[in-house]
């Protein structure tokens, strides 16, 4: 008698799906069974890449640009990277400071194998990207979660830092603009936080893929140009695909100390080779042909901005509901805990009677919550909200 295979590797069993990815697959089946379905799930714009950035990869692709390079990512392109970081935020950054990857989730899973070991603590703020803890627990680390709720602006405090920091402590993460609440830090708010970090010499992975898509006059800040010991303890993590409207191109960046990009690099050299080659010379194009990229964004800003104004309103007027105006990406982080349902029961409801797609809160860490992504058209949010205004007032009968 043939005995049953081995049970998988521990990785195998412990890690979780992405709940998001999860949520917009269902949406997409409902959509192409013909349901009508208003799905707010997605995490990427709905704006086509800008022209001048396909061009500049299919005019790679007919060069024979479809080899090998190198591991981590070509030399132009990190110039180029390198050059921006000096004209956005006066950081001077040299190319072998940069590590360009197949996707800013991966550039972040390389940043934390870096730095932590198995055994090691790092400290992640509520509500988080749904990949954080994931990938912590895939280097053997383990996640703590300090909760920030909408009454303190979905920020956490130096206050909050310090009473989470044990001797075991190897890496915080912080992420401005933030997925999915929106919030954005001031420069003196993270000067706070990052000075609690320095104090304790952990690592600090500031995660600032959407640094560019900010409201109201907001202002990224980059982590690493507030103090020399931040920068010295800092790894960035940006990318392509918010900004430049790029997610299935699979591009992301990661600036650091030499010596922490190096350990990237030969991290690297082992799971991926290296970027794909063509598609960094749509990246290239986004960074070098300023004035196409820049008047790209700011079509795509225009939209966003009025799309999180009428949102923010119209989700305010439904009774039950409590919504901060986000101040960056492409997302709203309504509570809704005045209904008594969780939030998988919430969103499970409201995709089976009124067919709208939402990614439920405990997603991210924090209970009585929804993640609205804004990133679809004026027509689907209007519908959309109508929708949730209707099941919200059924559960109120």
């Amino acid at each position: 008698m043939t005995s049953a295979p081995r049970s998988l590797s521990t990785w195998a069993h412990n890690i979780s799906p992405s709940p998001t990815l999860a949520v917009d697959a269902k949406a997409k089946a409902m959509l192409a069974a013909g349901e009508d379905v208003c799905s707010f799930a997605a995490g990427e714009p709905d704006f086509d890449t800008p022209e001048h950035i396909k061009e500049a990869c299919i005019a790679a692709l007919r060069g024979g640009k479809t080899k090998y390079g190198p591991t981590a990512g070509m030399e132009s392109l990190r110039a180029a990277i390198a050059e921006s970081y000096g004209t956005n935020y006066g950081l001077k950054v040299t190319p072998a400071q940069v590590i360009v990857s197949p996707g800013g989730k991966y550039s972040c899973y390389l940043a934390i194998l870096a730095t932590c070991s198995p055994g090691d603590e790092v400290i992640i703020a509520a509500p988080y990207w749904v990949s954080y803890p994931e990938m912590v627990k895939l280097a053997g680390a383990t996640p703590k979660f300090v909760l920030t709720p909408d009454t303190a602006g979905f920020k956490l405090t130096p206050a909050q830092l310090e009473q989470a920091i044990t001797p075991r402590t190897r890496l915080v993460i912080l992420n401005s603009p933030s997925n999915p609440t929106g919030a954005v830090y001031t420069r003196a708010e993270l000067a706070a936080i990052v000075a609690v970090a320095v104090k304790h010499n952990l690592y600090i992975l500031s995660d600032e893929m959407y640094e560019h898509l900010v409201y109201d006059g907001a202002k990224p800040v980059c982590i690493a140009t507030l103090s020399p010991e931040a920068e010295a303890r800092t790894l960035i993590v940006a990318g392509f695909s918010k900004t430049y409207s790029m997610t299935g191109w699979r591009l992301g960046m990661l600036i650091a100390p030499a010596p922490i990009t190096k350990a990237c690099v030969e991290l690297q050299s082992q799971m991926s080779s290296n970027p794909t080659s063509f598609a960094q010379f749509g990246a290239l194009a986004a960074l070098t042909e300023k004035e196409k990229t820049a008047a790209a964004l700011k079509v795509m800003l225009t939209a966003f901005d009025r799309r999180r104004k009428y949102l923010h309103t119209e989700l305010n007027r439904i009774p039950g509901v409590t919504c901060l105006l986000a101040e960056g990406a492409f997302y709203l982080f309504p509570n809704i805990s005045s209904f008594g349902l969780t939030s998988v029961d919430f969103c499970a409801k409201l995709l089976e009677q009124e067919k709208v797609a939402a990614v439920p809160g405990s997603a991210f860490g924090a209970e009585g919550y929804l993640r609205l992504s804004y990133a679809t058209s004026d027509e689907i949010i209007r519908k959309g909200v109508e929708r949730l205004g209707r099941f919200c007032a059924s559960l109120q009968r």
